[in-house]
């Protein structure tokens, strides 16, 4: 799969900032003016792309209150049924335009996750850059290849994804003619404890799958999201609300504008200390390297003098020779007088 591939003119690349996604999701409460000035929030963060999620409730689940469709097992939405929370974290579909233009106009890039054929459909209309299949999704091959048949780059959460199951989702993307597939490194759980969230896997995911990786986040904090950049995470998404005050579905795991524009202002920084591949030193640490140990002459001698260990050691400063060469010059004479503190040259022995 690539190595490189572009959102928009955006470059997500082993070697480009990393992408920083705000997930609106629930997070605007049914508020259209609450979701704009949550954009605004974003955009003084510092995040690149808002996203959305594309979905009727009806196209997700049933509206039926049988035990299969409650939810429970120890979440922060037990008790509710499957269509209760779709329904309360609906983002109206007449809302996705307006977003999309406003975003737009401050510069950032705008897509969402689609979760029917439907939205695919309607995402189309608006020409998004690029596809998100949420985590629960990752099974749906079906919406995966749909949504992969249209040419743009697929963004895929391993939320709750064994080997097999992103296997299949690459192949779906695959299958229809698209190698622009980011996977990113997730865990379906809300909020994710640290001991749950398995930075290692994403150069596991990285190698296996040949393809540019990335963490869907739901940790409480920062630290996370820093640490996956620096175990090579290109893209970075995370739920951002104006104040977690606020409520919501979302609102425990989601982080505010001060919290994300400090992660953004640190991964930046990080970004910094990155560098190449290659082993270099800069020009400046060159110009220090003349403070290395090198060969001196460390007493005064005389010409026919031989060279031994109490006339010539390693000693900084690094005018000398270089020391790997100490073991060569042993034994050989000094062709001239020479005073105490003069770098070692081969000038002057033989």
């Amino acid at each position: 799969m690539k190595d490189k591939i572009f959102i928009g003119k955006r470059e997500i690349s082993q070697y480009a900032p990393a992408f920083i996604i705000g997930e609106l999701s629930a997070n605007h409460n049914q508020d259209f003016d609450l979701a704009i000035k949550t954009v605004d929030a974003m955009f003084d963060a510092g995040v690149d792309c808002l996203k959305l999620q594309t979905a009727k409730p009806d196209s997700i689940t049933l509206d039926c209150d049988n035990d299969y469709f409650k939810i429970k097992g120890g979440t922060i939405w037990d008790g509710k049924t499957f269509f209760e929370l779709y329904t309360k974290v609906y983002t109206p579909w007449e809302w996705h335009k307006p977003l999309k233009e406003y975003a737009e106009s401050k510069g950032m890039l705008f897509f969402s996750s689609p979760f029917s054929h439907e939205a695919v459909d309607f995402l189309e209309e608006l020409d998004v850059p690029a596809y998100k299949i949420a985590s629960f999704e990752i099974t749906d091959i079906p919406l995966i290849k749909y949504a992969a048949s249209k040419g743009k780059p697929i963004i895929i959460s391993t939320g709750i994804a064994e080997e097999d199951d992103i296997q299949c989702a690459v192949e779906a993307c695959l299958e229809v003619g698209n190698d622009n597939v980011i996977l990113l490194k997730c865990t379906s759980s809300y909020p994710t404890p640290l001991e749950e969230v398995n930075l290692n896997a994403i150069n596991t995911i990285k190698e296996k799958f040949n393809c540019i990786v990335g963490l869907s986040d739901h940790t409480i904090g920062t630290l996370v999201p820093i640490g996956a950049v620096a175990f090579g995470a290109r893209v970075i998404e995370k739920h951002f609300i104006l104040d977690r005050k606020l409520g919501g579905p979302d609102a425990e795991f989601s982080s505010n504008p001060n919290e994300f524009k400090d992660m953004i202002k640190q991964i930046r920084n990080l970004e910094k200390s990155f560098g190449t591949k290659e082993i270099v030193i800069s020009d400046k640490v060159k110009e220090s390297k003349k403070f290395a140990r090198s060969l001196f002459i460390v007493e005064d001698v005389k010409n026919g003098d031989v060279l031994n260990s109490s006339n010539i050691r390693s000693i900084r400063p690094g005018h000398g020779l270089h020391p790997k060469n100490y073991e060569d010059v042993l034994g050989k004479k000094f062709i001239k007088n020479v005073s105490r503190g003069t770098p070692l040259s081969y000038d002057l022995i033989e």
